[in-house]
């Protein structure tokens, strides 16, 4: 065989490896016209490399991020190095259409881009190639991993009864309050709230009716909360709640309001009729708590207070007012 025949052969391989290779293959000029257009992109784009071969990439795919797109092309020309865009940073940049069975739920095609510069035989870089890689199933089955494990963080922050936070995460808002307080001394107030004779709905109307009086007044505590605060339920028919940037007073008119509208509202269980009241108990922070455990057990204590005082009422912790 000839060293000319054996070279066509060569080319030959190469030219059907580019076309059948599963991977977008593109090649520019210094002006961005299309040189090379491989089979990979013939499918996915429905347009011929002999129908746009020498015709401007921009123009020709109008949908493209074009200044984004021609500022990493520029780079790789100027510098003479490859650059890598993930899909993480940018889902894709051609929007072609996913045909993958497996990931079906995706539009389009998820990319990585790698620009490549090609020199001539002088070292002189002119021009530049596009490869395109398909890689949905791998972002698609990391997009799904992550909203799992979103949704399991939320899962693990959550009571499940009352859709609020749960113990444990309400305490470590309250425990996050705690040191903005002692380092910046932003005012913080923390409520208790008990349903009166809980016990007495739960024996009369049996536990389903509680566990609806529950979710009443998670949804009416939901409803009457800003964004900065934070609510938890503590325990059984206990709820307590961590009001940022508020003081003792602002957190009485807050805790009122609240009463007010457990009082006035009502659940329907078996045809009856259920209304309950609620006691709360309000300690602000201050240089004398010393500890979150400090400042739960004055909210505790006034809470306390506001059941002996004839429930249905909120109360104030006032050093000293509990010895």
């Amino acid at each position: 065989m000839s060293n000319d025949q054996s070279a066509m052969n060569e080319l030959h391989w190469l030219i059907d490896m580019v076309q059948t290779i599963e991977v977008g293959l593109v090649v520019l000029d210094a002006n961005y016209n299309i040189q090379l257009w491989n089979g990979f992109m013939e499918n996915h784009s429905g347009v011929s490399p002999n129908s746009i071969k020498g015709k401007n990439l921009f123009e020709q795919f109008p949908d493209l991020p074009e200044s984004w797109l021609k500022q990493k092309m520029e780079s790789v020309f100027l510098l003479k190095n490859r650059t890598f865009i993930s899909w993480e940073q940018r889902p894709y940049v051609f929007k072609f259409k996913n045909y993958r069975p497996i990931t079906g739920r995706a539009d389009a095609m998820y990319q990585n881009i790698t620009l490549l510069p090609l020199a001539s035989l002088t070292g002189k870089i002119t021009h530049i190639s596009i490869i395109v890689y398909d890689v949905t199933d791998i972002a698609i089955n990391k997009l799904q991993l992550k909203t799992a494990n979103e949704q399991l963080e939320q899962l693990s922050q959550t009571d499940g009864l009352t859709q609020l936070h749960n113990r444990r995460h309400w305490q470590h808002c309250m425990e996050r309050e705690f040191e903005r307080f002692a380092r910046y001394q932003d005012s913080a107030t923390l409520v208790m709230l008990d349903i009166d004779h809980f016990k007495q709905v739960n024996d009369k109307y049996g536990h389903p009716a509680g566990d609806k009086v529950i979710q009443n007044i998670a949804h009416i505590l939901k409803q009457s909360l800003r964004e900065t605060d934070c609510a938890g339920r503590y325990g059984g028919e206990e709820f307590a709640i961590v009001l940022a940037k508020t003081s003792a007073e602002d957190a009485l008119n807050f805790t009122e309001r609240l009463r007010q509208k457990i009082e006035a509202s009502e659940i329907i269980h078996d045809n009856r009729k259920i209304s309950v009241t609620v006691s709360l108990g309000i300690n602000e922070l201050n240089d004398g708590v010393v500890n979150t455990s400090n400042w739960l057990s004055g909210a505790d204590k006034a809470l306390y207070q506001a059941k002996q005082g004839g429930r249905n009422c909120s109360r104030i912790y006032v050093e000293g007012s509990d010895e």
